[in-house]
């Protein structure tokens, strides 16, 4: 049986930086990271158009997105000067992503509770959802 999953990620981008400085400074090692230039994976002939690097849970079932952004926000949460001092050295953005995908109807809470969203703004981090609903048979229930 498919079950909701969630995946949350935060990223650092922007033109081109050194990735192992922000792995260095943060302590942390990405879930994922590119640069400017790289081809795409699976996409013939496209490159990357900025240097990114990542962190995040990779897909997991949840009812809650809460679950998966207290992981990487946990991991982030003491980090802000240092974010903040590799956006401003580097010219980074910075983004946290949930993507969501829906099986059978069953959509899991979005709550970004106050902790989450003060953090996120000492870092001026936006947020990008993306939610998709697989279809299903309402006589399977």
């Amino acid at each position: 049986m498919n079950k909701t999953q969630v995946k949350v990620f935060f990223s650092l981008f922007g033109d081109e930086f050194p990735l192992h400085k922000v792995t260095g400074k943060l302590e942390l090692t990405p879930t994922k990271s590119y640069k400017k230039g790289d081809l795409i994976a699976n996409r013939s002939k496209i490159n990357r158009k900025e240097t990114c690097w990542e962190i995040g849970t990779g897909y997991k079932d949840s009812l809650d997105v809460n679950d998966q952004l207290q992981q990487i926000v946990g991991n982030l949460q003491n980090k802000s000067i240092m974010i903040n001092e590799l956006k401003d050295a580097f010219s980074l953005e910075c983004k946290f992503y949930i993507v969501i995908i829906i099986e059978r109807g069953n959509s899991p809470s979005l709550f970004l509770d106050k902790d989450i969203l003060k953090f996120a703004s000492s870092i001026e981090a936006e947020f990008d959802v993306d939610i998709y609903a697989n279809p299903y048979d309402e006589t399977e229930e």
